[in-house]
């Protein structure tokens, strides 16, 4: 991106300012105007004037000015562009540095991803990609049926997603399929359930344990098993993977938990089983850009290459 470019090239077509790009990437990272003008050493009204010009250039409205501020449609196709050009320019110019300098620095990538993959197989695939390709990963984590969301708004690089369908300019490739059961501890079980195991009646009275408001894996057990609605029952919302566990473990409720992150708690009798009928499969998919440089490539193929192996 040429700074000072003018409205159009030569060939007719638009072309974008680099600065007025600069200003708009600020802004929809940052979900402010202010925090964008603090990121770049200017004031608010410079950043407002500079996206107002591009979207004026551009002909559309790119920013939905709030708290916070978000990118509009057109704003995310933008903003995925201006972040695919940044990290491909990160990756050229540390490549042409012949290993020294820049081609030293970490960059940073951000993934999108689902708290039971981060729990179970994630971290020990990207360990060793991550320190090989010296990159500095934020993770944002929110339920597989939400982070496609956020790669499609412009806020990650990368999705594990139960979403099977890549947007435009991306991929979507089948990881696996993590299988979840509803489980309880045995003193929990015998409380609630007694000798006779769960029935409509039992299910109504004891109380579940759910990870968040966004997963929906529980209630739909219950709801195919029993024709119970998620208000039918007491639940209790415990929004981390290690602590959501520790909550059915200690007899606070019954829970759909991934069989990777319980072990053989089952055949040791830690943990009982409640409804096998109940056993969820739920497909997971890598997304990602279609187009994207070498680091990102491999990191992706390390991922996939992974959680094949254990899902």
């Amino acid at each position: 991106m040429a700074e000072n470019s003018s409205a159009f090239n030569p060939k007719g077509a638009i072309a974008l300012d680099s600065k007025q790009c600069e200003a708009f990437l600020a802004v929809a990272e940052a979900g402010s105007f202010e925090q964008a003008a603090a990121a770049l050493h200017i004031t608010p009204s410079a950043v407002s004037l500079r996206v107002r010009a591009l979207e004026t250039r551009l002909g559309q409205p790119l920013i939905v000015r709030g708290r916070p501020s978000r990118a509009t449609r057109a704003g995310r196709q933008l903003l995925q562009h201006l972040q695919r050009a940044r990290v491909m320019e990160h990756d050229l110019l540390a490549g042409l540095s012949g290993g020294d300098g820049e081609a030293d620095a970490f960059f940073a990538v951000t993934l999108a991803v689902n708290a039971d993959s981060l729990a179970t197989w994630l971290l020990p695939a990207l360990s060793g990609v991550l320190q090989r390709e010296r990159i500095a990963i934020e993770l944002v984590v929110d339920d597989q049926e939400h982070t496609h969301a956020l790669l499609e708004a412009g806020l990650a690089h990368a999705c594990v997603s139960a979403h099977p369908h890549a947007m435009r300019g991306c991929t979507a490739e089948p990881l696996g399929r993590m299988r979840y059961r509803l489980v309880a501890s045995p003193a929990f079980a015998a409380q609630w359930f007694g000798p006779r195991g769960i029935t409509r009646a039992s299910a109504r009275r004891a109380p579940t344990v759910v990870f968040n408001r966004k997963d929906p894996l529980q209630a739909n057990a219950l709801l195919n098993a029993f024709g119970l609605q998620a208000s039918a029952y007491p639940s209790h919302y415990v929004p981390a993977s290690e602590p959501f566990v520790a909550a059915i473990r200690l007899g606070l409720g019954y829970g759909m938990v991934p069989e990777l992150q319980i072990g053989d708690a089952i055949e040791r009798g830690e943990l009982i089983d409640v409804l096998p009928d109940a056993a969820t499969d739920v497909a997971l998919y890598w997304h990602g850009w279609a187009q994207q440089p070498p680091r990102l490539e491999r990191l992706a193929q390390r991922v996939m290459q992974a959680a094949r192996g254990l899902l």
